[in-house]
């Protein structure tokens, strides 16, 4: 039995352009997460009824963000690049 694959389609530049936008714009979205995140860290030590583990782990989960804002815009600029070289 023969299975014909679909064939791959292209984006235009402005497509990818698009998709560049919402890359920076998401990672800009988690470097606000983690900064939340950190101010209630913050909060959280001063308050003598907050659980031990809770402070690490929001400064845990503020790293991750920032984590994945880095590799966002890293794949934002490489997508930009790519795009840009295209043309």
């Amino acid at each position: 039995m023969v299975i014909q694959s679909p064939r791959a389609t292209t984006a235009s530049a402005d497509e990818l352009l698009a998709h560049v936008a919402t890359l920076r714009a998401d990672a800009d979205l988690m470097d606000g997460y983690a900064r939340r995140l950190l101010a209630t860290a913050a909060t959280l030590s001063g308050c003598p009824v907050a659980p031990e583990w809770s402070r690490p782990a929001l400064e845990r989960q503020a790293t991750a963000c920032t984590t994945a804002a880095r590799q966002l815009r890293t794949a934002a600029e490489a997508l930009d690049t790519h795009t840009r070289a295209r043309n």
